[in-house]
């Protein structure tokens, strides 16, 4: 096995596209996956699977059902499973996410932001 530190800017820099999550590392069944987001993503939620969503760069707004919150650098948020959620970005914000390897990206609802296999970077 292969024990080394992973540097998030550079991994941040292998990719450009948005809604498109990148696995960095495993650990215990957990992914650590790196997402860059730009506007609002799909309201869904994860009927077994909680998340975190760290941001590393920008500004990320949840949108829930009930109120708005907003992430900024350094700060994380943990959605409980269950819990209808809708990621949004006025500009183009950098996510670390931390989550079960099972866990879907847009959870109960399936379209063309789905993505089913992830790229390892």
């Amino acid at each position: 096995m292969l024990i080394d530190k992973v540097n998030l800017a550079e991994k941040f820099s292998k990719f450009n596209d948005h809604f498109s999550p990148k696995i960095v590392g495993e650990l215990n069944g957990q992914q650590v996956k790196l997402v860059k987001f730009a506007g609002p993503f799909v309201w869904h939620h994860h009927e077994q699977e909680d998340e975190l969503f760290y941001v590393v760069k920008g500004k990320l707004k949840m949108q829930l059902r009930e109120k708005s919150i907003e992430i900024f650098p350094g700060e994380f948020i943990i959605i409980p499973k269950g819990t209808e959620h809708c990621p949004d970005a006025d500009e183009e914000v950098w996510i670390m996410l931390f989550e079960p390897a099972t866990t879907l990206n847009t959870g109960n609802t399936e379209n063309d932001l789905t993505k089913k296999e992830l790229q390892i970077i």
